[in-house]
């Protein structure tokens, strides 16, 4: 089959870090815009292909790839809306998505991370060191880092609701390019952040985006529930992870927002 022009492919996603086409029967392309290296796909194909063969709900990767100057990967297809998109559509249905979120993320942290995946903290540690933060946040955050604890635990890195579909086969979770080996509280620190500080995406208008912001303590509350249910875990151990994993999000040109096309 010949190689699928990227003038005429469809355009099915774009994001901060990528846009994403239709390529070829069942698959898509995500291709990253040109500031990408080799090194930044390779850990997002490397990472998702494991995920994918330890039976994780993750799509398959058939492909790490180079065109018109620009790296990608090409996925499976998968067929679905997201947890958000979904919101939008039933806004009733918030709290019981909330509980199928928090009941998935406890779901990946009982699994261990697949061999070769890098270390929570060693991820966190490099995003704080290059963090555009004033150097004495940055020294307190690798010092309250220093402190916290290691684990095996498969860790997703950017688990929001954005990054989770719904699709005829159950939830389906996508960007695993910060997946890594490690506690499964510090996971939870991030996707904490997410819940409370996200900007919303800006498709989110009139009664959904009002509902959003005004319930995001409850909505953050009830994951928090859900989550504990399922797994062992203090809120004070999450607040301990909050410093460093705030400081690693300060890097310059990323803001703390789930972009959805």
């Amino acid at each position: 089959m010949p190689e699928p022009n990227l003038q005429i492919a469809p355009l099915v996603g774009r994001g901060f870090c990528a846009d994403v086409y239709a390529w070829g029967e069942g698959r898509v392309l995500k291709l990253f815009h040109g500031r990408a290296t080799r090194e930044q796909a390779d850990r997002e194909y490397t990472a998702t292909r494991s995920v994918h063969a330890a039976g994780l709900p993750a799509p398959a990767v058939y492909e790490l790839m180079q065109t018109e100057g620009r790296w990608g990967i090409v996925f499976e297809r998968i067929e679905g809306i997201s947890l958000l998109r979904h919101i939008q559509a039933r806004p009733r249905a918030l709290f019981s998505v909330v509980r199928q979120f928090a009941e998935l993320h406890a779901h990946i942290h009982g699994h261990a991370a697949p061999a070769g995946l890098p270390s929570l903290r060693e991820r966190i540690k490099a995003r704080i060191e290059a963090s555009d933060s004033p150097m004495a946040q940055k020294q307190a955050a690798l010092e309250r880092l220093s402190d916290l604890g290691d684990g095996t635990a498969l860790c997703h890195g950017d688990f929001h609701p954005a990054n989770v579909l719904i699709t005829s086969r159950g939830l389906a979770v996508i960007d695993w390019s910060s997946a890594s080996s490690g506690d499964p509280l510090g996971d939870v620190a991030c996707t904490s952040r997410l819940l409370r500080s996200a900007t919303l995406p800006p498709w989110s208008t009139g009664h959904v985006h009002l509902m959003l912001k005004c319930l995001r303590p409850v909505i953050h509350r009830s994951y928090m529930k859900n989550y504990f249910r399922l797994h062992p875990g203090t809120t004070q151990q999450i607040e301990m992870w909050q410093t460093p994993v705030a400081v690693a999000a300060k890097k310059a040109g990323i803001p703390v927002t789930h972009r959805e096309n």
